[in-house]
């Protein structure tokens, strides 16, 4: 199998194209890139240095990955961009290098990035991750497996989202939300489970019941949060899986996290 360049893409003779690879019409990739098999650009693409794009990716028209951080502390230092296998970024998807000497920014393995997506310095974005059109997800972002952005959605820099989450359109994001929740409104509330995302995830009827009722004993109202969250951590070997994984994801904020309800 071999490479397939269009006469007009201006393609560096260092840059590592895997077989299979398709550059289309008007694309630019720098000598410091590396895609892998199958992995097709439609159009006006442009990779710069230091990024690594996986196998059976497609990248659509007016995309740019691996541009300079737009961050104050740049330096001029070398970091990356990585991206994972199947992925599909669609049309004008901007994704910027790390800030700081050897950092990454991270976006996984069958994500599916709608247009105009902005991903700053030092992003990490799981795998399965569905992110809707003109979303911002600023500066040391994490976000988990299998969550789910809505259209126009913003998220404050240095914030965590869980796994199997549900974002809401057009909202602003500037506090940590926990794993396998709802998030919307102004401010942002957890609204409950993601209970459509956890089914088609395959997890049991008892499993989401206790994920459930975790939280809602966590948040009640006739009990102090902080006694509540110190007492599930003490007895968090008790717990499944699950719980013990919100639990962590509580001992690790930093901005906090978004509570339930009004």
């Amino acid at each position: 199998m071999s490479v397939n360049i269009h006469p007009t893409a201006i393609v560096s003779p260092q840059a590592e194209l895997e077989d299979g690879v398709s550059i289309g019409p008007f694309c630019i990739i720098s000598p410091k890139v590396k895609i892998g098999a199958g992995t097709v650009l439609t159009a006006y693409v442009s990779i710069h240095d230091y990024v690594s794009i996986g196998a059976n990716c497609k990248i659509c028209e007016y995309t740019a990955i691996g541009g300079e951080p737009q961050d104050h502390g740049f330096g001029g230092e070398v970091s990356y961009v990585r991206i994972g296998d199947n992925t599909l970024l669609r049309e004008n998807v901007t994704v910027n290098r790390a800030t700081g000497e050897g950092n990454e920014t991270v976006i996984g393995s069958n994500c599916f990035i709608m247009d105009g997506v902005h991903f700053a310095h030092n992003v990490h974005v799981g795998s399965y991750v569905t992110i809707a059109n003109k979303v911002g997800l600023s500066g040391f972002v994490q976000v988990g497996d299998h969550t789910v952005f809505g259209g126009m959605a913003g998220v404050h820099q240095f914030v965590r989202i869980g796994e199997y989450c549900m974002i809401g359109g057009m909202y602003r994001v500037v506090k940590d939300v926990p794993h396998y929740t709802l998030a919307s409104g102004d401010p942002l509330r957890l609204n409950g489970l993601n209970k459509v995302g956890l089914e088609r995830a395959g997890f049991s009827e008892a499993a989401r019941r206790e994920i459930y009722n975790f939280y809602r004993e966590l948040y009640n109202k006739e009990k102090r949060f902080t006694e509540q969250i110190n007492n599930a951590i003490a007895n968090k070997s008790q717990y499944p899986p699950e719980i013990q994984s919100i639990i962590n994801f509580y001992e690790g904020t930093k901005r906090g996290v978004t509570f339930w309800g009004k």
